[in-house]
């Protein structure tokens, strides 16, 4: 694959789109011979909410992967407002499910109306110092100042807590993934969507191989009372897959396989683990799935698509700019 690290980015991005929309298109022909063959008899009731999910599971890939390359022609400046868009569906989502007050009114207007657009300010012009400390520092201080001036002491540290963890992964997790297409590289001028796409492709491989290999390995369970899927032989398999998908993309990275397949495994660990989290707090709120109905994706909540990658973006943003290149 040496080769193809010589080619233009426009040569780079051409087997990428036919590999990626080959792939979708191979899986719809047989998510669609297996719903005619299962229209032609009597489904087990398990069968067929495998089958729904399944074809949910699909639209949702469609619909991301349209969406990105959507955002890969428009550009950074597209890919920063759609990042912007999804940050702000996601934290709708969140918000909708964890009980809040008259009081937190301020704080959600300062969240939506504030903290977010400026968040995604500071991504578009490139203040990655500031961006990456304005959330956890700034942000985490106002919010619990705005609560506070509201005047309801009621749950005053549970309220603020959740109304933080929402910003922390669908504001602040969640950006990091635009800032990797504004992230200037040496010898890597204008080719951060290539290390978007990676994030991506890695993140997909692990949360993928984890819920097969689930499926097919014997159960043991780590956290029974959140999720019954996750065990560590699981968990180290989807590490595995990431692993083996990073190197195969190395020649769209500027590491040799080796360290492509450590970054790789760095976001795949990352983004599984951070879905287990995020099953932990919707067992919390006594739900399903994010959104708790229908949402943009077609599918399930736009949270439980992201979720991983809200996890595994701000440690892949740091490790790609501070310890592998």
């Amino acid at each position: 694959m040496n080769p193809l690290r010589t080619l233009s980015v426009d040569g780079q991005v051409a087997p990428l789109f036919v590999v990626l929309f080959g792939l979708l298109v191979v899986l719809s022909l047989v998510v669609l011979v297996r719903s005619l063959r299962a229209s032609e008899q009597t489904l087990h009731e398990a069968t067929n909410d495998r089958q729904q999910r399944l074809l949910r599971d699909l639209r949702a890939m469609w619909l991301g992967s349209t969406v990105f390359w959507g955002a890969w022609v428009s550009g950074p400046l597209g890919a920063t407002l759609a990042f912007g868009l999804f940050s702000f569906f996601a934290l709708r989502e969140f918000i909708t499910l964890v009980k809040t007050r008259p009081g937190d009114h301020r704080s959600l207007l300062l969240a939506f109306f504030a903290a977010l657009p400026l968040q995604y300010l500071l991504v578009g012009t490139r203040a990655f110092d500031l961006f990456t400390v304005f959330v956890p520092v700034y942000v985490f201080l106002a919010i619990p100042v705005a609560s506070a001036l509201a005047g309801d002491p009621e749950r005053f540290l549970e309220r603020n807590a959740k109304i933080q963890w929402g910003i922390m992964v669908c504001v602040y997790g969640l950006s990091h993934a635009p800032a990797l297409l504004l992230l200037q590289l040496p010898g890597y001028a204008d080719r951060g969507a290539f290390l978007l796409f990676f994030l991506v492709m890695a993140t997909a491989a692990a949360q993928i191989a984890q819920e097969l290999a689930s499926r097919w390995l014997r159960r043991r369970p780590l956290a029974r009372q959140i999720d019954r899927s996750f065990s560590w032989r699981a968990w180290l398999l989807g590490l595995l897959a990431a692993a083996l998908v990073g190197a195969a993309l190395f020649w769209i990275t500027p590491v040799n396989p080796w360290r492509a397949a450590v970054m790789a495994a760095v976001a795949g660990g990352c983004g599984t683990l951070g879905d287990l989290v995020m099953r932990a707090l919707k067992k919390d709120a006594g739900v399903r799935f994010w959104g708790n109905r229908r949402s943009v994706t077609g599918a399930v909540g736009l949270l439980d698509r992201v979720a991983p990658l809200c996890f595994a973006a701000p440690v892949f943003f740091h490790f790609v700019r501070w310890y592998l290149v």
